[in-house]
């Protein structure tokens, strides 16, 4: 073996090898024994003891690297540090810590990527344009990754809160309308409708638990807006907002709003229908139209060819 062939493999295991050393020195932590002292000398570790026996392992190992390694894709402003809240809100991500961990998983993708795509290119290529393009591309692919999860599962849980929020809001307007507050009328909604619509009552669990907590109910229903993502939600905060600002009958706010959703949703059927004529248009061009013409103009097709062969 001559060592253009040795080289690659050196390289990877060198790679690997100086990666694990990083994950150990990160899950490095004193033994029982030591930490026992600690706790004798200290007794107030103890209650921090308990609270941190969820930390070992591999949970505890990424809770104590990831402010490490979302350190280099910390947003610098507050407007991207807050734009990364609200899509992660939006994702259903409403921890404080949901930013810290996601940028995390962003870094570690991107070395993921980048170790693979080395090894790969290395092996395969060698150190060589053709290794460094393999590499490049990995990185690439391990930082964007994360990104379009995050993307698909916000579009989903937007797309569910959209699609669920008129029976809440219909189911509401009844509990409003029965004699109850907001805050009962929120609370019975999101008991009645938690297997049906777990991401909306969710939402308004959140909110009933902020309310109990002191916060106004201003701040709430506008975090609500923000917190969903949805347009409609957004109107629904505003709305409430105004009702409690001046006074009105929120039961009253309460139908209009869900009027006017119900007709937003017939029209957005009555377009969905209206295209579904030019949507069939390359289906059947491309399936149903070449079977047809197969049918049709096959038999004529057999009997000219027959025709000539035996003229």
């Amino acid at each position: 073996m001559d060592i253009a062939t040795i080289t690659p493999y050196a390289f990877f295991v060198a790679i690997t090898a100086g990666v694990w050393g990083c994950v150990s020195m990160f899950s490095v932590r004193k033994s029982r024994a030591a930490e026992r002292l600690d706790e004798l000398k200290d007794p107030r570790k103890r209650a921090q003891t308990l609270n941190d026996a969820d930390g070992d392992g591999v949970k505890g190992m990424l809770k104590k690297a990831a402010p490490t390694l979302s350190k280099a894709l910390t947003p610098k402003s507050d407007l991207e540090q807050s734009e990364l809240k609200v899509r992660l809100a939006n994702a259903g991500f409403n921890s404080p810590n949901a930013p810290t961990f996601y940028l995390a998983i962003k870094t570690a993708s991107l070395v993921a990527g980048v170790l693979v795509g080395g090894g790969y290119g290395l092996i395969a290529f060698g150190a060589t344009q053709g290794g460094l393009t393999a590499l490049a591309i990995a990185g690439g692919i391990g930082f964007y990754v994360p990104g379009i999860i995050l993307w698909f599962i916000r579009r989903g849980r937007v797309e569910r809160i959209f699609l669920s929020l008129p029976d809440a809001l219909d189911l509401l307007v009844v509990c409003v309308e029965s004699g109850l507050g907001l805050d009962a009328a929120m609370r019975r909604v999101a008991e009645e409708l938690a297997d049906a619509s777990p991401d909306v009552c969710s939402e308004f669990s959140m909110c009933n638990m902020q309310l109990q907590m002191g916060r106004p109910r201003r701040e709430v229903l506008h975090d609500l807006g923000v917190r969903s993502g949805v347009d409609d939600m957004r109107s629904l905060a505003a709305i409430l907002i105004q009702a409690d600002r001046f006074g009105s009958s929120i039961a009253q706010a309460l139908r209009v709003q869900s009027d006017s959703m119900r007709i937003k949703r017939s029209q957005m059927a009555e377009e969905k229908a209206a295209k579904t004529a030019v949507k069939m248009i390359f289906p059947l061009v491309l399936f149903i139209f070449p079977g047809i013409f197969v049918v049709l103009v096959g038999p004529a097709a057999i009997m000219m060819i027959r025709d000539l062969l035996t003229t």
